[in-house]
């Protein structure tokens, strides 16, 4: 049981394309969102659909990746931890981040 911890996987679609950044030494950042749907019937019996966008972050190779093969609306499938980090934006109040930082992407789709 050890290896489910903080385990999170993905299958979505890509809202933008990924923003990447490189820092010194080559080492790549992507930054992206995916869409996840969730699909079930209400009291009325009607399908509804739900929409929930989840932040993403991959780092060197796992980044170069997405930098090459990624762009938007495209569908993928992912695999990471959760992680939740906090900053003062330039007003000073302090803002909460949660995202994903994977270790693993694969492609799907076309």
């Amino acid at each position: 049981m050890n290896s489910l911890k903080n385990k999170v996987q993905l299958v979505g679609h890509l809202g933008n394309d990924p923003e990447i950044k490189t820092f010194e030494g080559g080492r790549k950042l992507a930054n992206f969102t995916i869409a996840t749907n969730d699909h079930y019937k209400n009291e009325k019996g009607e399908k509804v659909e739900e929409t929930q966008w989840h932040k993403v972050v991959a780092w060197g190779k796992t980044a170069e990746i997405i930098e090459k093969y990624v762009t938007k609306g495209k569908e993928i499938a992912v695999e990471g931890k959760l992680t939740h980090r906090s900053y003062d934006d330039k007003n000073g109040e302090k803002r909460y981040i949660t995202e994903v930082v994977i270790s693993e992407v694969l492609l799907l789709g076309k």
